[in-house]
């Protein structure tokens, strides 16, 4: 028996009904090129099995103990079978990207069983071209986005004839542990959680006295700290969600990104938001609502040390960027977004990740888990500010081709989850030359998800044709100044 790590386990003990905490990919393949008549649902299902060996952690359940007393416990299942967590839907017509769109939406509105391992694929039929789909979906207490491409690699291969792997060995892990081997864990661990949880609050303390005395500092020397928590202001984008989802894929020109990124000497990760903030500020001003204020985005960020490389898990932190909605200007917005980006990178270094790591450790299971469906069921961000607007990542992503079995990617779109309050989540990772979005929203407050994708690809284009301009205007300078 393993306890799941703090954080890993308050991603358990915060799912909600209406807030799923499960991660995922879609990938689109391409037919193989060999001859003959191959089912792909079997071929794809036969490597997944054949591959499971890489990692443990999908044949692992997580047990919760009794009263919520400790974390739950990571124990082999000895009732595992992959057929319960490998399917085929086939799209309906007409199959174009819109029907795969709600295809993907619809897995990504399911639960995960929490009685048996955390994840599902769902190989998708019938796809134009004589494609296939596989939708990827994982909890989030399994990994995170780092990991999450590790995990994805023990099933893409480099070359389109790799061996699939031999034959599973005989699968015969122990019983479950009793409810009493459980209860007796958690008890001792019980008796600890006092000395344990007043060394984290004292720790916790620490860190937040430390970010105002730097957020105090920042001030005092006429700079803008990082945007706060619930700082942001409420639109129709934020609220109680619903546990229907909506979903669209985009795909932004990384050659587009270098050009703007180079022209106007930021980085690639801020050109990313300053897209995304283009897209948004578009949406809003389409459905009436004022952008004068700017909106605010959680951007995890991966902490994992050298040595952590290869392992599951969540090792990370996050900081809160303004995305600068309120600035007309498409190159004043992308600059704002850029100082605002640092700023909170330099606060996250100084604190080294250290709050959300010490917050996990104060997390109780049982009481995290009753606060979660309180807000959830009073419907608590109808009322409230959210604590950010949106969920906006970037995971780095190979520049060569991959197959799986033995169809080559064609497109891969990261899923990351949503919560309450925060109803929109944009993932990206880098493929090839071009970067993928998955964009997953609330269907109830974001159904027009699909139009905010072409937004943000509207914005892009906007940025190079903004920083074109500039670069040969003989006028001013680049940055605004100091």
């Amino acid at each position: 028996m393993k306890p799941l790590a703090n954080l890993d386990a308050a991603f358990l003990a915060l799912e909600t009904p209406s807030s799923r905490l499960h991660v995922g990919a879609l990938i689109i393949l391409e037919p193989p090129e060999r001859n003959g008549s191959v089912d792909r649902f079997d071929e794809i299902r036969t490597l997944i099995s054949r591959r499971l060996v890489q990692v443990p952690a999908f044949r692992q359940r997580a047990l919760r103990v009794a009263f919520g007393l400790q974390h739950p416990v990571w124990v082999d299942d000895p009732d595992f079978d992959v057929a319960d967590h490998v399917s085929r839907v086939s799209v309906p017509g007409p199959n174009d990207d819109r029907a795969l769109s709600c295809v993907v939406a619809e897995v990504m509105s399911r639960p995960l069983d929490l009685a048996r391992p955390l994840w599902e694929m769902v190989v998708v039929e019938g796809l134009p071209g004589g494609r296939t789909g596989v939708i990827a979906k994982l909890h989030h207490s399994i990994l995170d986005g780092v990991s999450a491409a590790l995990l994805l690699a023990s099933f893409l291969d480099l070359q389109p004839d790799a061996e699939f792997g031999p034959e599973p060995a005989p699968w015969n892990p122990p019983p479950l542990p009793s409810p009493a081997e459980l209860l007796g864990q958690g008890a001792i661990s019980l008796a600890r959680q006092p000395s344990v949880a007043l060394s984290a609050l004292r720790r916790t303390l620490d860190v937040v006295v430390e970010l105002s005395t730097r957020n105090r500092s920042l001030a005092t020397e006429g700079k803008s700290p990082p945007p706060a928590l619930f700082s942001g202001p409420r639109t129709s984008l934020n609220g109680a969600i619903s546990s229907r989802r909506s979903f669209a894929g985009a795909a932004l020109s990384v050659d587009k990104i270098k050009q703007v990124r180079r022209a106007l000497d930021v980085t690639f990760n801020d050109v990313v938001l300053g897209a995304v903030a283009g897209g948004l500020r578009s949406l809003l001003a389409a459905r009436g609502e004022p952008v004068d204020r700017a909106l605010t985005a959680l951007v995890p960020i991966s902490i994992r040390a050298e040595s952590e490389h290869g392992t599951f898990g969540n090792r990370i932190s996050a900081m809160i960027v303004s995305l600068a909605t309120d600035a007309e200007d498409p190159l004043e917005r992308l600059l704002a977004v850029s100082t605002s980006a640092a700023a909170a990178k330099d606060q996250e270094e100084v604190l080294s990740g250290s709050l959300l790591a010490e917050l996990g450790q104060l997390t109780v299971p049982a009481l995290a888990s009753i606060a979660a469906r309180c807000v959830a069921e009073i419907r608590l961000f109808d009322r409230v500010a959210p604590p950010v607007n949106l969920t906006m990542s970037n995971i780095p992503g190979p520049t060569f081709d991959l197959w799986w079995a033995g169809g080559r990617v064609a497109e891969l779109y990261p899923i990351g989850p949503i919560t309450d309050g925060v109803a929109l989540n944009i993932t990206a990772m880098s493929f090839r030359d071009r970067l993928y979005l998955g964009l997953l929203g609330c269907r109830r407050l974001i159904p027009d998800i699909g139009d905010l994708g072409d937004r943000v690809v509207d914005s892009l284009d906007e940025l190079v044709e903004a920083a074109a301009a500039r670069t040969t205007s003989p006028r001013g300078e680049l940055r605004p100044t100091p």
